[in-house]
């Protein structure tokens, strides 16, 4: 396997004393008017801004129910590092982040904001995509990745497969586009947990074309783990090249974990013949058989970094993969 160094307006009230003392003029209305008109733009700001502080406090409904639409944001909202759309410097290129994700809103919390200013230091264009699980079948990464790689538009030419609970501590970390091959930023020797050789999991750099040669991922993975093996099996398949950093020097402190296992346990089940069948590669299965649709999509901002959520009901062929449904 190969290596690569990666290159590397403000309104101004005056005071009046007694305003509403006296007869009640029409100035004095006026006045009033307008003060009252400013509270309105502020509280207007409040709520587009989706804080998304209430997703710490229960059942997160932006992300749960279609009948509840985000405000639109001003376009310098929605934009992220404005600065970037006219700076050559920014380059060509543009990131979709994509994260799989289901009911982790503390992470989600502390994600967003964190990669939307490590991206904008390095001057990376990027959209951030919250690809949320809100069917009932068991959690499926693969193919929300592959929902993420469907939603993320044209304006975007590669993409991040990355996980809610990693961060990047080290700022060498290439996440620039990925001309030559599929660069693993996550690689076993940076990463905290895994290091076997074949890993490709945690974060993932790709151009769209290289994920369409490999059909994207399988979609048989329901539950947690081994999808991202068979992914590696779907590089190779496709003869592309992976790369991965040189020159960092943290090892295993290159990023924080941040998901607790004992508060919030991952789904490791193994039902019936899905023990056999989670080391079989799925030749024909990927972004040609994907089924799924967008129940809403909402742009919001957390702690000022904007985001796009969307709500995905996957479907379940289950004389296929009857370990979809929960145990």
């Amino acid at each position: 396997m190969m290596y690569s160094s990666r290159r590397k307006p403000v309104l101004y009230f005056k005071e009046e004393r007694r305003f509403l003392s006296g007869k009640f003029t029409v100035y004095k209305l006026f006045g009033l008017c307008m003060v009252l008109g400013l509270v309105s733009l502020i509280l207007l700001q409040l709520s587009c801004s989706g804080d998304m502080s209430y997703i710490s406090s229960g059942a997160m409904a932006v992300a749960r129910s279609s009948h509840q639409q985000q405000q639109p944001c001003p376009p310098e909202t929605q934009a992220g590092a404005a600065a970037s759309v006219d700076d050559p410097s920014w380059g060509p290129h543009k990131l979709a982040l994509i994260i799989p994700f289901r009911e982790r809103f503390e992470e989600l919390l502390v994600f967003v904001p964190f990669m939307h200013a490590f991206l904008n230091k390095k001057k990376i264009r990027h959209r951030i995509f919250v690809i949320n699980q809100v069917d009932h079948y068991r959690f499926n990464r693969a193919s929300l990745i592959n929902v993420g790689y469907a939603e993320s538009g044209n304006d975007t030419d590669y993409l991040a497969m990355h996980d809610v609970d990693l961060l990047p501590l080290n700022p060498a970390l290439d996440y620039g586009f990925p001309e030559e091959g599929p660069f693993h930023v996550a690689s076993p020797e940076l990463h905290p947990l895994y290091h076997y050789k074949t890993y490709v999991g945690g974060i993932l750099l790709l151009t769209k074309k290289h994920y369409n040669m490999c059909n994207g991922m399988s979609n048989r993975f329901w539950g947690w783990g081994r999808e991202d093996d068979e992914f590696y099996r779907r590089l190779r398949k496709a003869g592309l090249q992976l790369f991965r950093p040189s020159g960092i020097t943290t090892a295993y402190k290159t990023f924080r974990h941040i998901h607790d296992p004992a508060w919030r346990k991952r789904d490791q089940k193994r039902i019936a013949s899905q023990k056999q069948e989670q080391f079989k590669v799925d030749p024909e299965g990927g972004l040609t058989n994907l089924l799924y649709q967008v129940d809403s999509r909402q742009e919001v901002t957390i702690s000022g970094a904007p985001c796009t959520i969307v709500n995905t009901k996957l479907d379940c062929d289950q004389n296929l993969t009857p370990w979809c449904l929960m145990a």
